[in-house]
């Protein structure tokens, strides 16, 4: 499966230009999806250089690129410090992170991530070998900590209300299908239909797949395997990433608040390059639906103090 059909990178000249690639560093691509920055990163690189390409999604091992200063880690990108370190490497020139879902994942039914096709199984994994699907999730959750998800997820307005109908749906029978869940929903939407069910969806698929913890285990792993000077530069799309990502650059902490020594001196690990992030531009939005919600940031690790 060639990377246009998978999906389009976003922000690619920009994200690959933030990366300030040395002729013969050592990149991480830590989202390979279809293969597109991955492939631009090699193409920078001089013969010396090389790439580790982590992704959890198997369909995603259909685009490696052939290079042999490539080497793929068909592995979560939560694991990032510990393969990293497998593979002989002590420390990074740059990494790249691209979070958005790929248009290859909601197009293909089977996956169970899109609301378009009913009759699929409510799957949601992005790693299809492990872990509770959405199905599992709906069924076993308490009440409360459904309403938690929805609401913290999706920022869904009636997550209480939502989260007391799919208990009452359950005690007649499981959830299995899309359908069951758009059963529940569709008396209970608020708003426009499809982004009410964007955002109940997008709220599952976070939870399913952890992703806001995978998401910060590896920050924390990049900030120390970056060599001094090295770059990382994540793309996000929802505010609830893009607020992590902003606080963790800024602080180097994943609470937002930096280390203090024992003057009080704060301790900031990273130059946030990007005040603001960078945004698509507008020809990019309209060629590509995936730009409409992304968000780059960027920031270089600084050298020891």
């Amino acid at each position: 499966m060639g990377e246009q059909e998978y999906h389009v990178p976003v922000l690619l000249d920009e994200s690959i230009r933030a990366l300030n690639i040395i002729e013969n560093g050592i990149y991480i691509d830590a989202t390979l999806g279809g293969g597109g920055h991955c492939q631009h990163i090699l193409d920078t690189l001089g013969p010396n250089g090389r790439v580790l390409a982590f992704d959890q999604d198997e369909a995603a091992g259909n685009n490696v690129p052939e290079d042999d200063r490539l080497t793929f880690i068909p592995h979560n990108f939560r694991h990032i410090e510990r393969f990293t370190r497998f593979y002989g490497v002590s420390g990074v020139d740059g990494i790249l992170a691209d979070l958005g879902v790929s248009s290859h994942q909601f197009d293909v039914p089977e996956r169970g991530f899109s609301y378009r096709f009913p009759e699929m199984t409510l799957d949601m994994r992005m790693d299809t070998r492990t872990g509770k699907t959405a199905a599992d999730l709906l069924n076993q959750l308490e009440p409360g900590p459904l309403q938690q998800l929805l609401g913290e997820y999706g920022e869904v307005r009636n997550a209480r209300t939502v989260a007391a109908a799919i208990v009452q749906f359950r005690r007649q029978r499981p959830f299995k299908l899309v359908g069951d869940l758009l059963e529940v929903l569709h008396p209970l939407i608020r708003g426009e239909r499809h982004r009410y069910l964007a955002q109940v969806f997008q709220a599952l698929r976070i939870a399913v797949n952890e992703e806001m913890t995978a998401l910060e285990e590896m920050l924390e792993g990049a900030l120390n395997i970056l060599n001094p000077g090295g770059m990382l530069v994540i793309l996000t799309y929802h505010s609830l990433e893009d607020r992590l990502v902003k606080r963790f650059m800024r602080s180097g902490k994943i609470s937002g608040e930096p280390e203090k020594d024992f003057y009080g001196n704060m301790h900031r690990p990273f130059e946030v390059l990007t005040k603001n992030p960078v945004l698509p531009g507008m020809e990019e939005q309209e060629r590509n639906s995936r730009a409409h919600s992304a968000k780059m940031r960027v920031a270089r690790k600084k050298e020891q103090e």
